[in-house]
């Protein structure tokens, strides 16, 4: 097996793969407009620096979405193959968006976690995340 290459995402290159990867999760992440290409244009545009994917031989094998508002920083999106589970791809991922989050000066992170997905729920506990008593609020502004 390759070693993976932890990089950012590339505009009009891996939209495709990233989209099959996201297709293809069993639980976690629910793709909506804001996934749609111009939204992850428009995403670029802040902060591109914080779309990460890892390849292992030329294929996408996992991504990981962050953003920081100048206040918060936020995860979205961590995903990896099936096949590559098991393997650390999910915290290089995690490490290398979270150092780069504490350079822009974030302090604190937030992510979301649907509540069917136990198994990430504990993956994030075991990296140092704390469960908030408190939910969030959303609204579509579309």
């Amino acid at each position: 097996m390759s070693p993976i290459c932890i990089r950012e995402f590339r505009a009009g290159h891996d939209y495709a793969a990233v989209m099959r990867l996201w297709n293809q999760m069993e639980k976690g992440i629910h793709i909506g407009p804001s996934d749609a290409q111009a939204e992850i244009d428009k995403k670029l545009l802040r902060d591109p620096d914080l779309f990460l994917v890892a390849e292992n031989g030329g294929a996408l094998v996992g991504t990981v979405i962050g953003g920081f508002d100048g206040r918060r920083g936020f995860i979205y999106h961590l995903a990896v193959d099936a096949a590559h589970r098991g393997q650390g791809v999910g915290g290089r991922l995690m490490d290398e968006v979270e150092a780069r989050l504490r350079a822009k000066g974030c302090i604190r992170c937030y992510l979301f976690v649907t509540p069917d997905n136990v198994q990430a729920m504990r993956y994030y506990e075991k990296r140092g995340w704390q469960l908030m008593d408190n939910l969030p609020y959303a609204k579509d502004l579309v």
